[in-house]
């Protein structure tokens, strides 16, 4: 005599299907976009826009110095100033911003060199014309944390769960 077993009716394709259409749900649900605070967002961009134009004013200044020979002193207090939002809300762009402004003094520094006939040495040109290029280098980068979409995907995932998960 042969009795059924507790599973052989057939149902266990049709659970194990439901299983992994709930899993693939919550996964779904966990990876939408994460929403933004219109608040935070919007002091994200006033300190974008108040650094860009920091580092515009300091890259107008560096022509002016080619042309006058005169050092000049860069512009560094919006960066101190909105830091921390930055560093909060797009820390790569952040963290170029940071190593940039802490070159800024060897630049000044290069620009108050002078040798015979008030010219510059090789080396001080160069990093003049490395922070230069490195500042414009940030400018794009920090104008491109305006254009950031937010995390949505495994990394809305991460996010969400380690909030949630995050001891306090």
């Amino acid at each position: 005599m042969h009795t059924a077993a507790p599973c052989d009716d057939g149902t266990v394709p049709y659970l194990l299907a439901a299983i992994v259409a709930a899993a693939a749900a919550a996964v779904g649900w966990l990876a939408r976009p994460l929403p933004q605070d219109p608040n935070e967002r919007r002091r994200v961009g006033a300190a974008v826009s108040a650094v860009d134009r920091e580092l515009a004013a300091n890259l107008e200044l560096t022509p002016m110095f080619d042309q006058t020979k005169q050092a000049v002193t860069l512009e560094n207090g919006e960066f101190a100033r909105h830091r921390a939002i930055l560093e909060r809300n797009a820390p790569p762009a952040a963290a170029a911003v940071t190593a940039l402004y802490e070159r800024m003094s060897e630049a000044e520094s290069a620009m108050e060199r002078r040798g015979p006939a008030n010219s510059l040495r090789p080396e001080d040109r160069g990093l003049i014309e490395a922070w230069e290029g490195d500042a414009r280098e940030v400018q794009r980068s920090l104008r491109a944390v305006l254009d950031a979409r937010p995390p949505a995907g495994w990394a809305a995932v991460s996010a969400r769960l380690h909030g949630r998960f995050a001891r306090h």
